[in-house]
This record gives C-alpha cells, structure tokens and sequence, in this order.
C-alpha cells in the first residue's frame, strides 16, 4: 500500500517569494517599509498600518514554543508515518507566530517556553515547508 504525499501549501504571487526563500534553506518575512512591522503570513496590504510597500526581510528562524499539542491520530494517509507528531505555535525572536511542527525529539519532551530553530521538510516539486526543531 502507498502512503499519500503529504499536501502543498497554495504558492500564488503574494506568497511566492517566501516559498523560494524556503526552497534556499532561508525564512523570510514582510516587513513594512512605512512602519517596520513584520508580518507572517504574507498578504498585499500592513496588517498593522494598511501601507502596500512590503518588502522581504530574512530573519533568524529562532523562536520559543508559544503553545503546542500531540497529535496521536494522522489526519490523512500522508501523515501517519509521523504519528505522534507536534503541531505548535512558534514565536519568532523578530515577534510573528508561525503555526508549524516540532520535529528532531520525542514528541513528550517538547514544552512551552522552549527554544527552537527553524529546519526545512523537503516535499514533492522542490517545495521546503518550515519546521522547527530543539534549539541546541
């Protein structure tokens, strides 16, 4: 029996540039060229000042678990080999949260306030999504 590829995340022009970052093994973000604020997930407008004058910022893909939860059951075929798997909110050090997954340890040792750094998971059609895994 084959497992199902995991899902592709929609790539469209406004999010383009930061799939391609990812694909380089690097995390960027929107930042504001009228307020400085940085944002995730990317969109056309601010989401704190309404200005279109966004441009990408490379950031250092260092965080804390801001919260977490064990997910014992895959949601699909794709995911079962990774069962138990963790799904978190991450907290940059630059400020935005990244919704993603924990990866590198034992699903019960991940814990709030735990320092992590960004990974990459390779998928079909050279697309790298963004993981995190324990800070050393």
């Amino acid at each position: 029996m084959s497992v199902d590829a995991k899902p592709l995340p929609p790539i469209n022009p406004s999010t383009q540039p930061f799939w391609d970052a990812c694909a380089q093994g690097r995390l960027q973000l929107q930042r504001c060229g009228d307020c400085g604020h940085l944002q995730f997930y990317p969109r056309l407008l601010c989401a704190a000042c309404g200005s279109r004058t966004l441009e990408w910022a490379e950031v250092s893909g260092r965080g804390r678990v801001k919260t977490f939860t064990i997910i014992r059951r895959a949601v699909s075929a794709a995911f079962e080999p990774d069962a138990p798997y963790v799904v978190a909110l991450v907290e940059l050090e630059e400020g935005p949260t990244l919704m993603s997954n924990i990866v590198g340890c034992d699903p019960a040792d991940v814990a709030i306030g735990q320092p992590v750094r960004v990974t990459f998971e390779m998928r079909a059609q050279g697309v790298a999504v963004p993981q995190f895994e324990p800070a050393a």
